[in-house]
């Protein structure tokens, strides 16, 4: 019995997903449930399971195609129709031998775009060093530098012709070879240069995620009026807590005491005194979130992504790290869902765990603030008259100017920065 692999619901609004990487091929015995295909959308990465258990008899949909919710995406063959699948595998060492002749599998995206780019024919390559004869773009690029010293020669044929029409009827034999010399042009080396850079260039489709990051990031820039404004906070009391009570934290908790925590519960705060900074705009009007949904940036492989803490203002502290732990591990797994990533009211960017001293991070659109934290380093600042040298961090809110006037943005990161540099006030809500 065959069985169809299709594509699933991937959730509310998507109706579309990316063919990402198959992780097995026909051949392969599968157990139910275990990943097979990965599907990549605009905001996640999918794993598509087995349906059952058996043996992946076809793949409909090469990798890289787009594909819409229900399509077929291959076959799973179970029971009898299993037994059948590796007389279909012995003849792939068949293909391997015949792939001089066309016969064999057909040349990658990126080796059919670099033929395209050096306008050679498929059958141009005859041997491919991929599997089963395969050819690669690596193939590809060896082949065009060896087909580059005949293309660099080919002006000098084409400009010699004219020439001889119009040169002196003094036999060639006559001629001084060095003058011969000096009237035979230079070959175009340009030809050989866009050869040579060709073979040292990839070019790879851009991932669902990438796209739809890109888009958001540009929309943002032309709808928000964007504007950023800074501070800098000492760090010394949240350091001088977590230094106290990280190993009871652990203990107690399960999780490791982090500064997220802290940052979080300030900007809540923050956004209690400076709502319009967690609001948003929907045509001629302003909503305003009574709830705090705040987004944490999570870097990954595959893009940048940003799942919500929802309710953020009735959890711990404690609640807080264990949640954004669980994220970063599952974000960077791709296993977030899509439902975790929506409905964020205000968003947190920590450049500094890559070593930033300063950004302007953009909004997150239809978001009214964002805040961008930077790394921790010891400068020189003035305290009760004496300079001193103490653990600071620059702050950046960027927000839509639309919204939020400079005022509120300067005194949203001026009540942020009095909760860091006093975390009592997290205690008595102040």
């Amino acid at each position: 019995m065959t069985i169809e692999i299709r594509v699933p619901t991937l959730g509310e609004s998507v109706t579309e997903a990316t063919v990402g990487k198959w992780l097995k091929k026909p051949g392969d015995a599968v157990k139910a449930d275990e990943p097979l295909v990965e599907l990549e959308t605009d905001k996640v990465t999918v794993e598509v399971p087995a349906p059952a258990s058996g043996q992946l008899s076809e793949i409909h949909v090469d990798e890289g195609a787009t594909v819409a919710i229900g399509t077929v995406l291959g076959a799973l063959a179970d029971g009898g129709a299993a037994a059948a699948a590796p007389k279909k595998s012995n003849s792939k060492p068949a293909q391997a031998e015949r792939k001089s002749d066309g016969s064999g599998p057909p040349p990658s995206p990126a080796a059919r775009k670099h033929l395209a780019d050096a306008g050679l024919a498929a059958d141009a390559v005859s041997a491919g060093s991929g599997r089963r004869g395969q050819v690669l773009k690596e193939d590809v690029a060896a082949a065009v530098a060896k087909a580059a010293p005949r293309s660099a020669h080919q002006p000098e044929q084409e400009l010699e012709e004219p020439r001889r029409e119009t040169s002196t009827p003094q036999p060639a034999a006559q001629v001084p070879a060095t003058q011969r010399a000096r009237e035979v042009p230079a070959p175009d080396v340009r030809v050989a240069t866009s050869v040579s850079e060709a073979g040292r260039e990839e070019r790879v489709r851009m991932t669902r995620l990438r796209q739809t990051i890109a888009m958001r990031l540009k929309e943002a820039q032309n709808t928000a009026a964007m504007l950023t404004t800074f501070n800098d906070v000492d760090m010394s009391a949240v350091i001088a807590m977590r230094a106290q009570y990280k190993d009871l934290f652990e203990r107690r908790h399960g999780v490791k005491l982090g500064f997220m925590g802290f940052f979080v519960k300030a900007c809540i705060q923050a956004l209690r005194e400076i709502p319009a900074v967690n609001a948003e705009i929907d045509g001629e009007d302003i909503v305003f979130k009574n709830y705090y949904h705040v987004g944490v940036a999570v870097g990954t492989d595959r893009g940048l992504v940003v799942p919500v803490l929802r309710e953020a203002d009735r959890m711990s502290i404690a609640e807080i790290e264990a949640k954004i732990a669980d994220f970063g591990k599952r974000a960077r797994d791709g296993r977030l869902s899509i439902a975790e990533m929506q409905g964020g009211t205000f968003t947190i960017s920590n450049g500094g765990v890559y070593g930033s001293m300063l950004s302007t991070p953009i909004l997150n659109s239809p978001q009214s603030g964002i805040l961008g934290m930077h790394r921790i380093e010891q400068r020189p600042v003035v305290k009760n008259g004496e300079i001193v040298a103490r653990p600071m961090m620059y702050l950046a809110l960027s927000y839509d100017h639309r919204l939020v006037d400079g005022k509120e943005a300067v005194t949203f990161l001026v009540r942020v920065k009095e909760c860091l540099e006093d975390p009592q006030r997290f205690i008595l809500e102040l």
